[in-house]
């Protein structure tokens, strides 16, 4: 679900899959008369992971510390967003698109020396979709009826309908494997797969990775030996860290207003690119008044995208009008279903019976971007006779529990970082509360199919009927703004989804 990233500009956030990466150096020891190449690096990042576990809680930036470094799934999203084979080497689909027989890859051990075999992916996926599961995305597993398991290296799953997107949900952070024994503890002592093992937590200030001696995949060369998350959420410390090297790299630099502080520094370099990040104003349609839809789109009406994202990102983004991203396939831009038109929106208001405008609540988290589009939406709400209080909402422990869980909001914002996650408005519950069977049929319809051209044209009905009953103010997909060592390679240039994948990355010599 939604969280916060930062991405790049408004030509190259038109092309292609979301996000992009992180990294960069420290010192290592110089042994006789040259230095050896850095094997270290500090990456920075603007909010702490609440855990380290990414199939028990939602916040992206538990995927964004552990996911490809420390956990590995079966299938994996690579960095131009399509599924290849990790954890399971090869795959069959049945004709009828019900039975999928993975071929497991062997020779694969955890960091704790337990065997990755079939049974352990079953346990894996038994975890994220049973009764008690945490498991952020359940759902993605929901059309799972049976798990089998013919031997070591070949799993089955039977399936109670089609799921056209199941190899590529399986690709993602919430669907790592975990070890039987360790999983309990991942959220503070994570035990993956992956080419890094977990080293140790300073809560409040970092995580350090060291590279997996014994990680499988030997057509891998993992360059780095150790690695440094720290989180530092004021814009003005990240910079100044930067501009320091106590940081190596900002993968997503939290202030657009202070990326020109950096020209003329020849060290770093500031690197634009595409994101997922879709930053919505989610009301609760439950709720009065925004269980009226006229007053959802007058309210959609009354926000002048353009303004909001100048105002509220340094006019980096681009606006939107539904919750789809230029990247993603089947893109319709409807920014022009509701454009910015106060006075239209003012009669639609008196029509809905609130010719005097009304008073609400927008709880707010604490994010720059949040707090400024705020304060832009307050401002043009006051032009049409609506009043909005802003409260500042803690993201992500308050805002998740009073927002997310308790659903005791009007409206909200926030940036939702997964692509494709258009069904999050066919689920219930959800934030939102909005319920259109229209919509999840729509949605049904993707799963039934295979063809991409089909798919496409019912993600397009789906983003229209979105566009027009407004469950949540379609306002625009944020740029993210990468500022790192310029002798850092290897780095996702985008990210199809949120991470600071390590394997890669190394330093220049």
């Amino acid at each position: 679900m939604g969280r916060m990233t930062f991405l790049g500009s408004a030509t190259m956030l038109r092309s292609a899959a979301f996000g992009f990466a992180m990294a960069a150096g420290l010192f290592l020891a110089q042994t006789g008369a040259q230095a050896a190449p850095k094997t270290a690096i500090t990456v920075g990042m603007s909010v702490e992971p609440t855990g380290l576990d990414p199939t028990a809680a939602a916040p992206v930036a538990i995927g964004q510390v552990t996911w490809q470094n420390i956990f590995e799934g079966l299938t994996t999203i690579d960095k131009s967003g399509k599924v290849q084979p990790q954890l399971a080497e090869s795959w069959q689909i049945s004709p009828d698109g019900l039975t999928y027989t993975f071929k497991l890859r062997q020779g694969v051990t955890f960091h704790n020396g337990v065997a990755f075999d079939s049974s352990v992916a079953k346990f894996s996926l038994d975890r994220a979709r049973g009764a008690d599961s945490v498991n952020p995305q359940k759902r993605y597993f929901a059309s799972i009826d049976m798990i089998e398991t013919p031997d070591a290296s070949t799993l089955v799953l039977k399936l109670k309908q089609p799921a056209g997107s199941l190899l590529y949900w399986l690709g993602w952070p919430a669907s790592v494997m975990v070890e039987p024994k360790s999983a309990a503890d991942n959220k503070t002592t994570p035990i993956g797969t992956g080419p890094f093992k977990f080293a140790s937590w300073a809560k409040g200030s970092k995580v350090d990775l060291a590279r997996n001696p014994d990680y499988w995949n030997k057509d891998v060369s993992v360059k780095l030996d150790t690695a440094s998350f720290r989180f530092m959420a004021d814009p003005q410390a990240q910079a100044a860290a930067l501009k320091a090297g106590d940081v190596d790299a900002f993968p997503e630099f939290a202030a657009p207003e202070l990326i020109k502080s950096f020209e003329g520094d020849t060290r770093l370099v500031t690197v634009i690119g595409n994101t997922e990040l879709k930053v919505v104003a989610g009301m609760n349609n439950a709720r009065k008044p925004f269980d009226d839809k006229r007053v959802r789109q007058a309210l959609m009406m009354a926000v002048d995208r353009a303004t909001v994202v100048e105002g509220a990102w340094s006019g980096l983004g681009t606006p939107i009008g539904s919750h789809y991203t230029p990247n993603d396939r089947g893109y319709k831009d409807l920014t022009g279903v509701y454009p910015y038109d106060p006075e239209k929106a003012k009669a639609l208001l008196a029509e809905a019976g609130y010719a005097s405008g009304f008073t609400f609540t927008i709880k707010a988290p604490q994010m720059a971007y949040a707090q400024r589009t705020s304060q832009v939406l307050q401002a043009m709400f006051a032009e049409i006779g609506v009043t909005m209080n802003i409260e500042t909402t803690e993201f992500p422990a308050k805002w998740v529990a009073d927002v997310m869980k308790a659903t005791d909001y009007d409206m909200t914002i926030v940036a939702h970082a997964e692509p494709m996650d258009i069904d999050i408005y066919a689920r219930d519950p959800y934030y939102f509360n909005y319920k259109n069977p229209a919509f999840n049929d729509v949605l049904k319809k993707v799963e039934a199919t295979a063809d991409p051209a089909e798919q496409e044209k019912l993600y397009g009905e789906a983003q229209a009927i979105l566009a027009d009953d407004v469950p949540a103010l379609y306002l625009f997909v944020m740029p993210k703004l990468g500022v790192w060592d310029g002798k850092v390679k290897g780095l996702w240039e985008n990210e199809p989804i949120p991470s600071n994948v390590l394997t890669d990355v190394h330093w220049e010599e």
